[in-house]
């Protein structure tokens, strides 16, 4: 964790959190989440879309998918981390440090697009919810697609 978002819970460390909210939120995974990325995998390959490569190496912000040949990088974000305006719900306990931790997720979401984008690359997000209606996700990487 962060010195930064440590500063913001009591004594520097979560208190008074459940055993059971302790363990979901550890079991939640940084890379192949079944309620994002890999759902988003699963459309595409359903879809028979080709041409998209998974995590590249050296690529800023570690994008879900790309298509290298056409430069667009599409991540998918989890609406409780990355505080989607319609899912999100504040957690009540240690909001200072929760707040903190949005403001980080987002702001280091925006410097990774502009990046991205002076590369030459396009640049999707796609918020988790989304991903319910894989017609409308596909339907927006396909227009991204086109040159």
């Amino acid at each position: 964790m962060k010195r930064r978002l440590k500063v913001k819970l009591p004594h520097g460390r979560f208190e008074g959190v459940s055993p059971t909210t302790s363990a979901v939120m550890r079991a939640i995974r940084g890379k192949r989440n079944k309620s994002t990325e890999m759902r988003l995998r699963a459309a595409l390959a359903r879809a028979r879309l080709r041409g998209w490569r998974v995590r590249p190496v050296g690529l800023l912000g570690k994008p879900d998918v790309v298509f290298p040949k056409q430069r667009l990088a599409v991540f998918t974000d989890g609406c409780f981390w990355h505080g989607c305006p319609g899912c999100y719900k504040a957690p009540t306990k240690t909001a200072a440090y929760w707040r903190a931790k949005l403001a980080e997720n987002t702001k280091r979401d925006r410097l990774v697009d502009r990046t991205l984008r002076a590369q030459g690359w396009s640049v999707e997000r796609i918020w988790e919810h989304s991903l319910k209606n894989p017609g409308s996700v596909l339907a927006r990487i396909r227009r991204a697609l086109r040159p």
